[in-house]
């Protein structure tokens, strides 16, 4: 009797629409578990509630309410229906609902709806603009949840500063998985010194880059973000730091952990288990787990690195603030995008490489990179290992290193196994018996009984020929002061379209001792004062680009030195479009990679590796 009575004293029963009316008078939060007469409410979770209720001891702004759908005229879209739900309640208006008895992704929601009540009553931050949930049939709404709040998965956002990403040097990302572990990594080589014993509590926390950008933020992003602070003196001081640098922006979710969150004891085996073997819902039972699993910012505080980035955990405002930087997060999520290494062999490179890269494009592949490139005997028996016992693998070898192949990035939803699918086994006689119609059979060679096309065989192998064929390059370039924001703007537009990583990023006002490092070839000229002048009009945005032939293409997409001569010759470049004048003429960069490795070592004090090749 006594475990029963806890639990009348942990939820008020509401059971009529005039105790529904009085409830909605509560200050704070109200959790509402919304349950048919016929099956009763979610005991599964009561063991969280009351943990929760007696850690966050907040009786004036937590409250909890089981609701019966069956007598409240608000609720009647939740009759005859089985799964359990759940609403949040602040101050009277309903703004969120979990369907489904998902322990973590409640418990979260609480706490940080909690900690936002906290704050508001002190004085901290400003009541979020909540959307009220209106009540649907609920079946009829199933495509209507919103894409972030449900039971698979929890989100934070995650924001680098721009002095922070400097002092991260060169940061290479590899893969989706290992992002959050490189960057990291850095911050813990900056900070503590004690790298790589963090670098592996890192990986075994779990968490997963979902989406990330690079990206000077505008001051409207900042104010939004950051409006928790505003009424703080320095906050103008603070918008203008913000949005003169570059800052990393990222979606972290804690991985597909499949027990739930928090730390418990064990369970009282002739109280608690009843509870859950009663339920009609086979619900994991929370008390089971004796490891913490730290929120985001519980991580980077322990970590003692969490004054280096902001984090947002707040479900309503992470959701705000996705829709913000990253409008497209829905679809691009469900996209399993995979970028692989392609080859198309000399001799279809030679007679058919139009209808090859026609059908690529068809069948929805973006071909990032391309290059034409002579093979050494070495890296065509490293090509053609598989085929190194047939009786033709020196005649292979000799049509593989007689010309240039074409090696290609390609980028796709599910790139790998939709590439392997096209082209077909890897010889002639499988394809024809398996794959009549794959590119294999389709491009056959006479004499040669392989595939003429080569791809990746996993997403390991991917990442290292891309990097091989295709190595990075890094060039400086930089964004003159009579530019104005909008054209700013637009010029980061293009570099991004590009396809170029803005590694670093300051802004500054050039001196003569910090334009003769980028401007060393022509400081003896007669018109270097007038580069001079125009220099110290104002603020220069200085930039590291990292591309494969990046020196080359940037200079490719800056335009010739004349704006005039520009549209004429290259209308679509950056000095026809934004350039004024030769000496007001948008954009500047690198002419070679020595001078760029040079002016990068000297503005940025990174030490850039000289690419053998010069690509």
């Amino acid at each position: 009797m006594a475990s029963k009575k806890r639990e009348i004293q942990l939820q008020t029963v509401v059971n009529s629409q005039s105790l529904w009316d009085e409830m909605l008078q509560n200050k704070g939060l109200t959790v509402i578990d919304v349950y048919q007469a016929w099956c009763g409410p979610c005991k599964a979770m009561q063991p969280l509630f009351r943990k929760l209720k007696n850690e966050l001891n907040e009786d004036e702004l937590l409250h909890f309410v089981v609701a019966e759908a069956d007598n409240i005229v608000t609720l009647q879209s939740f009759r005859d229906k089985c799964e359990p739900v759940f609403l949040f309640s602040v101050n009277g208006k309903i703004i969120a609902k979990i369907i489904g008895a998902n322990a973590p992704l409640v418990n979260q929601k609480i706490i940080n709806l909690i900690d936002e009540e906290r704050k508001i009553e002190a004085g901290e931050m400003v009541r979020p603009q909540y959307h009220e949930i209106a009540f649907v049939d609920s079946d009829a709404e199933d495509g209507e949840e919103s894409p972030y709040e449900s039971a698979e998965q929890l989100y934070s956002i995650a924001i680098i500063k721009p002095d922070a990403v400097i002092a991260r040097k060169s940061l290479e990302i590899k893969k989706k998985e290992t992002n959050v572990l490189d960057l990291f990594y850095m911050w813990s080589h900056n900070t503590s010194g004690s790298d790589l014993p963090l670098y592996r509590k890192i990986l075994e926390a779990g968490f997963v880059i979902e989406i990330e950008d690079k990206r000077v933020l505008t001051e409207q992003q900042v104010r939004d973000f950051y409006s928790r602070i505003a009424d703080q003196p320095d906050f103008e001081d603070f918008v203008l730091f913000m949005t003169n640098g570059l800052s990393h922006i990222l979606v972290i979710s804690q991985g597909n952990e499949e027990q739930p969150a928090w730390e418990e004891t064990e369970p009282n085996p002739e109280t608690e288990t009843k509870v859950y073997e009663d339920y009609h819902h086979e619900v994991a039972p929370p008390t089971l787990r004796k490891e913490k699993r730290y929120s985001l910012q519980e991580y980077l505080e322990r970590q003692h690195i969490s004054q280096l980035c902001d984090i947002e955990e707040s479900i309503a405002n992470v959701n705000k603030f996705i829709d913000m930087f990253f409008p497209d997060f829905k679809s691009m999520k469900n996209l399993k995008l995979e970028k692989i290494l392609a080859l198309l062999r000399p001799d279809l490179f030679q007679e058919k490489k139009e209808n090859v890269l026609g059908i690529i494009h068809d069948e929805g592949f973006k071909i990032l990179m391309q290059r034409p490139i002579v093979l050494s005997e070495e890296e065509a028996q490293t090509l053609c290992k598989e085929y190194e016992n047939e009786d033709y693998f020196e005649n292979l070898i000799k049509k593989m290193t007689s010309g240039p192949s074409l090696a290609l990035v390609l980028l796709r939803d599910n790139c790998l196994q939709h590439w392997k699918e096209l082209i077909g086994p890897s010889s002639v006689e499988k394809a024809k018996t398996s794959l009549p119609e794959s590119l294999c059979v389709q491009f056959a060679v006479e004499g040669l009984p392989i595939n003429q096309l080569y791809g990746s065989d996993s997403l390991e192998t991917a990442e290292k020929e891309i990097q091989y064929f295709f190595p990075p390059q890094q060039t400086l370039a930089l964004i003159k002061p009579h530019v104005t924001q909008e054209q700013r703007e637009e010029i980061l537009k293009y570099i991004k379209e590009a396809g170029f990583e803005i590694t670093q990023m300051k802004e500054m006002l050039l001196n003569e001792e910090a334009a003769d490092k980028i401007y060393s070839k022509i400081k003896t000229k007669d018109f270097y004062k007038d580069v001079l002048e125009v220099l110290s009009e104002g603020l220069s945005l200085v930039m590291i680009l990292t591309k494969w032939n990046a020196v080359s293409d940037w200079r490719r997409l800056m335009g010739p030195v004349d704006p005039d001569e520009a549209k004429l010759l290259s209308p679509d470049s950056i000095r026809a479009q934004f350039g004024a004048s030769v000496l007001k003429n948008a954009v500047h960069g690198s002419s070679n990679i020595h001078e760029a490795m040079e002016t990068i070592n000297q503005m940025f004090e990174v030490l850039v590796p000289e690419n053998p090749e010069g690509n």
